[in-house]
């Protein structure tokens, strides 16, 4: 069997999978020996995330909260994961939080696809004219 020169679009998703999934197994087995490991966490959830698995990627998102309360990267982050999983208020709540705490990307904010939920709702205007950023 030939080696392909030229991956087809479905090819190259598959094996983007199979390595976020290795990627996945082989954050959980770290995670296993030593659980408050940050690094780790902040990668799982991000390849939960990219995997869809959006309820273990929220999740970890609040495991790192409680981990790092004081860190406006973390919040950001779970503010994402309600975002994506519809829970509009919760992840107000988490991006005033993470804003509180230090938080001023807003240019990223605005247009950060994980937050695409959240843009119709006066309140994301309100926080990008707060950050000085425009959607």
């Amino acid at each position: 069997m030939s080696t392909p020169l030229h991956w087809t679009p479905a090819q190259l998703a598959s094996l983007e999978r199979k390595g976020l999934d290795f990627l996945a197994e082989f954050l959980e087995i770290e995670l296993a020996h030593q659980p408050d490991n940050v690094d780790a966490l902040a990668e799982l959830g991000h390849v939960y995330t990219r995997l869809g698995r959006l309820p273990e990627g929220l999740a970890v998102d609040r495991r790192l909260v409680r981990l790092l309360p004081e860190n406006s990267t973390v919040h950001y982050n779970l503010a994402c994961s309600l975002a994506l999983l519809g829970r509009v208020d919760e992840a107000f709540v988490a991006l005033e939080l993470s804003v509180q705490k230090g938080y001023d990307d807003g240019a990223h904010l605005a247009h950060d696809e994980d937050l695409v939920t959240l843009r119709g709702d006066p309140r994301f205007q309100t926080l990008l004219a707060r950050l000085g950023a425009e959607a």
